[in-house]
C-alpha cells in the first residue's frame, strides 16, 4: 500500500451539533444568520430569533411524545426552515432521518419504514413537474406506516383539501406553551445529547438497490464544521448561497459550517431559479455540484459564439485558443501564444463581467462537490476570475474529506486530506479513509457495514485514485464503474464523459462497453445548440426527438467523439454512440438528486439501443 497523508487533527470544541448552534448564538446574537426570499421579498432573521425557533420547535416535538433516540423524517426542498427541523430534532434528542424532496411516494416509504421514523416535516403539497405533491406523497406513504404518528407542515395554506396534519406555527405555539410549563426540558435534552449519538440517517441514492441508512454523528459535521474553518476554505464574513439538497451530505456540510463560523446564509429553495438568487442574494460564496457549472460554461459559450459579425468570429477565434490552452494545463504544460492574449483581453475580460453580474457581482469562489469535475471547465472559470475549488468525499465520510483550498488550488485534483483524517491508496489503486467524519454504520445493516470496512479499521470508498507528492488526491475513477471491454482492457468511463460535456452540443452522456468488444455512449443533446445549429441550414420547428434524429446534429456530435479520440489508445477510442429522444433528466429517474447519470438504470432502460451499436458491423 502507499504511505498514508495526515494532518494535524482540528480543534474539537462542541459537545454536539445543537451546542456548537449555542455557541454560535452566543457569539453572533443579533447578527443577521440568514436570508429567504418571499413573494413580498427578501427577510433576514438574526441568530437569536433562529435559536427562539428552534427552542420552541422542539419543545412542541417533546410535547408530542418525541424521545431521545426517536428518528423524525424532514421532506422538502432547501429553505431555512429545513434547518430550523434539523436543530430542533438534535435539541430533542432524536435523530433527524433527511429525504429528498424529489423522492417517490414509495422511496419515502421505505426510508421511513427502514429508519422507524416517528414523525416528519414536509414543507407542503408542492409537485415536481406533474408528481405527487410532498405531503399527498408521505400521507399516502403514512397508511402503510403504523409508526409515523405526526406530519408536520411548514406551509399551513398548501393543506390537501380534507386532510388534517400539525401546522409548524402550531407545534411551535404548542412548544412555547410546553416550554413555560417545563422551563428545564429543552437544556436538558440537549445536554442529553452525546457527541457519538447519531445525529442523523442519511440514506444512500440507491441505483443498485435499496437504499442504506448511512448514520453520522454530531462529533462528524463538528468535525466538519470545524474543519472549513481550519483549513480557512470558507470565512465568518461570506454570504454563501444554499441550494444543495439537505438530503446530501454536501449540504449538511455547509449548514454545519455555517453554525461553526457564522456566515449569512442565502436558502435557494428551487435550483431553476438559481440564476435568479445568485443575482438578488449577491453571495460571495456558491457551493454547487458540476452540472451547474456545465451548464453556466455551456451558456456563456453559446451566447459568446451565436454573437452576429465579428464579434462572434473572435470569439470562435478566442474559445479555440482557450481550448488548446486547457489541454496544455491538462497535460502539466503551460501555454501562451498572441491569440491567447488578444482573446483575454477582447473576449474573455467581457464574459469574466457578465459572468461575475450574473452570479450577483460579488462572488470570491465556488467549490465543487458531489461529482467529478472536468477540468476544462475550471480552467475556464480560473480565466474568468472565479476559483473552483473542487473537494471530495460521500455519504459515509460526512462528504468532506479532502478538498482544494484559496492560494493552494491544483486543478485536476481534489485537493488534500482534511487536518485529523487520513487517507491511503490500497494495492488495487482504491482510496481508503480514516476519521472522525467517517460513518458510525449502515443503520440495521451489520452484513454492509463490515463489508465497507477493511479489517484494520480503514472506509473503503469503492473510488480509484492516487496521491502526488505534495498529498494531493486525484480521483480517477469508481472502482465499480471501471469498465472491462471483452480484450481485457480496463477503461475510466468518467474521464471520457466529463471530456465531452464540455462538447456544445452534449448535453448527457454516458460510456457503455463493459464486456463488450470496443466503447460506445450514449448521447443526450443541447436541444438550444441543435435548434441553432439546424436553423443555420434553414430547419426549424422540430421536436427534441426529431433534432436527435438529423444527419447535421450526428455530425456535430461526431467531431466531439473524433477530437477527443484522437488523443486516447485504440482500445479506449469510442467507435460508435446513439442519441436518445429525450434528456437524462431527475423527474425520469435517471439522475440521482445531485444530478449524477444512475448508470444501471440508464443501461437497464436503453440497453436496446446499447445492443443495436454492437449487432451492427463496424464501418
Amino acid at each position: 500500500m502507499i504511505a498514508a497523508q495526515q494532518q494535524p487533527a482540528a480543534s474539537i470544541d462542541a459537545k454536539n451539533l445543537v451546542d456548537l448552534f449555542h455557541q454560535r448564538v452566543a457569539a453572533s446574537s443579533s447578527k443577521v444568520a440568514g436570508q429567504y426570499k418571499t413573494p413580498e421579498g427578501w427577510k433576514d432573521f438574526t441568530w437569536t430569533e433562529m435559536a427562539a425557533r428552534v427552542r420552541k420547535i422542539a419543545n412542541g416535538l417533546i410535547a408530542r411524545g418525541i424521545g431521545a433516540g426517536d428518528r423524525v423524517g424532514i421532506f422538502a426542498a432547501t429553505r431555512m426552515e429545513w434547518c430550523l427541523a434539523d436543530l430542533a430534532i438534535n435539541a430533542a434528542g432524536a435523530i433527524t432521518v433527511p429525504i429528498y424532496a424529489s423522492n417517490t411516494a414509495e422511496e419515502c416509504q421505505f426510508i421511513l419504514e427502514n429508519s422507524g421514523a416517528r414523525a416528519i416535516f414536509v414543507d407542503g403539497d408542492v409537485g415536481e413537474k406533474g408528481a405527487d405533491g410532498r405531503l399527498t406523497r408521505i400521507l399516502n406513504a403514512q397508511t402503510k406506516l403504523p409508526s409515523l404518528k405526526d406530519v408536520i407542515v411548514f406551509d399551513g395554506n398548501k393543506i390537501p383539501a380534507g386532510k388534517t396534519v400539525a401546522v409548524l406555527a402550531d407545534v411551535e405555539a404548542e412548544g412555547e406553551k410546553y416550554g413555560a410549563a417545563n422551563p428545564n426540558a429543552y437544556d436538558q435534552r440537549v445536554a442529553g445529547v452525546q457527541t457519538d449519538e447519531a445525529a442523523c440517517f442519511i440514506y444512500t441514492s440507491g441505483t443498485t438497490g435499496n437504499p442504506k441508512g448511512v448514520v453520522l454523528t454530531h462529533r462528524a459535521w463538528v468535525y466538519e464544521a470545524k474543519c472549513v474553518a481550519d483549513v480557512h476554505l470558507m470565512e465568518p464574513n461570506e454570504k454563501v448561497l444554499l441550494f444543495l439538497p439537505m438530503a446530501h451530505s454536501f449540504g449538511k456540510v455547509i449548514a454545519a459550517a455555517w453554525l461553526g463560523l457564522g456566515y449569512v446564509t442565502v436558502f435557494c429553495d428551487n435550483v431553476d431559479r438559481l440564476s435568479e438568487f445568485l443575482a438578488e442574494g449577491k453571495p460571495t460564496v456558491l457551493p454547487a455540484v458540476p452540472r451547474v457549472f456545465e451548464k453556466v460554461y455551456s451558456g456563456v459559450i453559446q451566447k459568446a459564439l451565436a454573437t452576429p459579425g465579428f464579434k462572434g468570429k473572435l470569439a470562435a477565434w478566442a474559445f479555440k485558443e482557450f481550448d488548446a490552452y486547457a489541454q496544455a494545463r491538462k497535460s502539466g504544460q503551460d501555454y501562451s501564444s498572441l491569440g491567447l492574449s488578444i482573446g483575454k483581453k477582447l473576449v474573455f475580460s467581457k464574459v469574466a463581467q457578465t459572468l461575475r453580474e450574473r452570479m450577483g457581482g460579488n462572488i470570491r469562489l465556488c467549490v465543487s462537490g458531489s461529482a467529478p469535475l472536468a477540468s476544462k471547465i475550471a480552467y475556464f472559470f480560473e480565466m474568468t476570475g472565479i476559483t473552483i475549488l473542487e473537494g471530495y468525499g460521500l455519504t459515509e465520510t460526512a462528504a468532506g474529506t479532502t478538498v482544494n483550498l484559496p492560494g493552494r488550488n491544483r486543478i485536476g485534483t481534489v485537493g488534500n486530506v482534511f487536518p485529523g483524517s487520513e487517507l491511503k491508496i490500497a494495492s488495487d489503486g482504491e482510496i481508503l479513509i480514516k476519521g472522525p467524519g467517517v460513518m458510525k454504520e449502515y443503520f440495521g445493516n451489520a452484513e454492509a457495514t463490515k463489508a465497507a470496512f477493511t479489517d484494520d479499521g480503514w472506509f473503503m470508498t469503492g473510488d480509484i485514485g492516487e496521491i502526488d507528492k505534495d498529498g494531493f488526491l486525484r480521483i480517477t475513477d469508481r472502482k465499480k464503474d471501471l469498465i472491462k471491454t471483452s480484450g481485457g482492457k480496463y477503461i475510466a468511463p468518467q474521464n471520457l464523459e466529463n471530456a465531452l460535456k464540455t462538447t456544445q452540443i452534449i448535453s448527457q452522456v454516458m460510456i457503455h462497453g463493459d464486456r463488450r468488444k470496443y466503447v460506445s455512449a450514449l448521447v443526450t443533446i443541447n436541444e438550444d445548440v441543435a435548434k441553432k445549429l439546424l436553423a443555420e441550414k434553414g430547419v426549424n420547428g422540430l421536436s427534441y426527438a426529431d433534432m436527435g434524429k438529423r444527419a447535421e446534429v450526428h455530425e456535430e456530435i461526431q467531431k466531439a467523439f473524433d477530437a477527443l479520440n484522437a488523443t486516447l489508445p485504440s482500445y479506449e477510442t469510442i467507435k460508435k454512440f446513439r442519441v436518445l429522444e429525450q434528456d437524462l433528466t431527475l423527474e425520469s429517474g435517471d439522475l440521482t438528486p445531485t444530478l449524477k447519470v444512475k448508470r444501471k438504470v440508464v443501461t437497464t432502460k436503453y440497453m436496446k439501443q446499447i445492443d443495436s451499436m454492437y449487432d451492427e458491423p463496424m464501418d
